[in-house]
């Protein structure tokens, strides 16, 4: 287990080690999710796609149990990991979504990997106003990195509204538009138990 910087046997926190002294730029109440990780839920807004596109990220959506362009309900656990950011996503009742995001070197040139089944993103964090922003610098599929023309966009970031977690995810296909376009405003639960997976 990775010692805390206080030198305790609670888990480092992989995102306050990759920021450094930026982390403090981040709302408090992102550093405190990240910090102690949590479960957040609330309701999500679909927004349609048209196209190919559009048809392609029905079928994506399906694969998750929606099968419509409207609201769902959406949670989230977040947990620090020895191997990185664990998150566990859920819309609705349907299947569960886990990312692994592994921090690399710091934030000055580093970057994070996100893995979910055989795609990876290489991605780094810009702070505007407190909020996350994710920036895509490359993407791999099957351990194949794919040109940047060729490569799926994914437009995501997080912040703090009120007491509120909003938050907004676009996916674009080159050439073709928008795939998947979704975000809301979710609520941290009350701890009743460390959040897992």
């Amino acid at each position: 287990m990775t010692m805390s910087p206080s030198g305790d046997d609670r888990l480092a926190c992989p995102t306050e080690d990759w920021f450094g002294v930026r982390f403090a730029d981040l709302h408090p109440l992102l550093q405190r999710l990240h910090r102690e990780g949590g479960r957040l839920s609330g309701q999500v807004e679909f927004s349609p796609c048209a196209g190919i596109a559009g048809i392609l990220g029905a079928i994506m959506r399906k694969r998750l149990g929606l099968t419509a362009d409207d609201t769902h309900t959406l949670s989230v656990a977040i947990r620090n990991a020895d191997d990185g950011l664990h998150w566990s996503r859920r819309f609705d009742a349907g299947k569960e979504v886990i990312s692994v995001f592994r921090p690399v070197g710091r934030a000055a040139d580093g970057y994070w990997l996100e893995r979910a089944g055989p795609i990876e993103m290489k991605l780094t964090v810009e702070i505007v106003d407190g909020g996350w922003y994710w920036r895509q610098l490359g993407c791999r599929v099957f351990g194949i990195t794919l040109p940047r023309w060729l490569a799926p966009r994914v437009d995501a970031h997080k912040r703090i509204v009120g007491d509120g977690y909003r938050f907004s995810v676009v996916i674009a296909l080159p050439g073709l538009g928008h795939a998947i376009d979704y975000g809301g405003t979710l609520t941290l639960e009350p701890a009743t138990a460390p959040a897992s997976i």
